[in-house]
């Protein structure tokens, strides 16, 4: 009954842009598959009420259809699919921003032994689950909010509220209550996430970014790899093309300008590297995307 309830609601009021009059609150309608496409993930739980979605970090792919939920607690570089689409079956998704601070107030707010204990490791960036029964529920809830506007201001906050908690004591609970502790592993890491992504043009020593993140070496490696699902270079490498995407949609006819500005020195290595990643070589594909329509950036994953 929540799903189809739910497939009503996200249908009903899906814009192209995918916000809604709720802050934080995403819906994503697709009546039709695209190529994959790379963006960043953000941080954010994702349902899925109809279709299905196809997501790869780094080696890892992550597929999540109706009834079932994806949080990304990490800001993350990943190319991203929608499948199952059929006539006048688009594919339909409820996405919640995700804020560290809202995580943090809700587990200092609970009461002894209330919220499972957070352990030392770092999580995965990116978990899937099934969607619980009480998550549904209170998705639901908040999606009924858009057809209600005089109790958004009072309600929605506290169903948001509930929505956290719900994951925080379910099955992704590991990832979403270390996303709200500042000194927890995976915050350690999304601080070096951070660092690499404002510097992603320069070289850096491992060593160095693992001071900025507050652990040794071989702490950084391991929780890194462990969260990222790739090494610190790779990830650089992953941030590196994806910004030089972007560039190319805007400058298609500048190659080795767009290859230096985002760390390449050597063209012939950028147009490798770029092709390996995307398929066709950043000339060809600058292209294309000047002449393809695209859809809205992956903000729900």
């Amino acid at each position: 009954m929540h799903l189809d309830e739910l497939r009503t609601l996200l249908d009903r009021h899906a814009r192209p842009d995918w916000t809604t009059a709720i802050d934080g609150v995403l819906i994503s309608k697709v009546d039709r598959p695209d190529p994959p496409a790379p963006s960043m993930s953000g941080t954010v739980l994702a349902v899925i009420a109809q279709g299905a979605k196809r997501l790869a970090l780094g080696d890892q792919v992550y597929e999540y259809g109706a009834g079932q939920c994806l949080v990304a607690s990490v800001d993350l570089p990943v190319t991203g699919e929608f499948s199952q689409i059929e006539p006048g079956r688009p594919a339909l998704g409820f996405g919640l921003t995700l804020e560290p601070s809202a995580i943090a107030e809700l587990l200092l707010s609970a009461g002894p032994g209330d919220a499972p204990r957070t352990g030392g490791g770092a999580p995965s960036g990116i978990v899937v689950s099934d969607a619980s029964v009480a998550l549904l529920d209170a998705v639901v809830r908040m999606l009924r909010l858009l057809d209600e506007p005089r109790d958004r201001a009072v309600l929605a906050p506290l169903i948001k509220r509930e929505i956290l908690w719900r994951l925080i004591t379910g099955e992704q609970g590991a990832a979403v209550r270390q996303f709200g502790l500042a000194d927890s592993s995976l915050s350690h890491v999304s601080r070096a996430v951070r660092w690499i992504r404002e510097h992603y043009a320069q070289p850096f020593r491992v060593e160095e970014v693992a001071r900025l993140s507050g652990m040794s070496v071989s702490a950084f490696y391991r929780n890194f790899q462990a969260v990222t699902a790739m090494s610190p270079i790779q990830f650089q490498k992953q941030i590196r093309l994806q910004e030089a995407r972007l560039l190319l949609a805007t400058r298609p006819g500048d190659v080795t300008g767009v290859g230096q500005r985002v760390g390449y020195d050597n063209p012939s290595q950028f147009s490798r590297e770029y092709r390996r990643q995307f398929g066709t070589p950043p000339s060809q594909d600058a292209t294309r995307l000047r002449n393809t329509a695209r859809t809205p950036a992956a903000v729900l994953p």
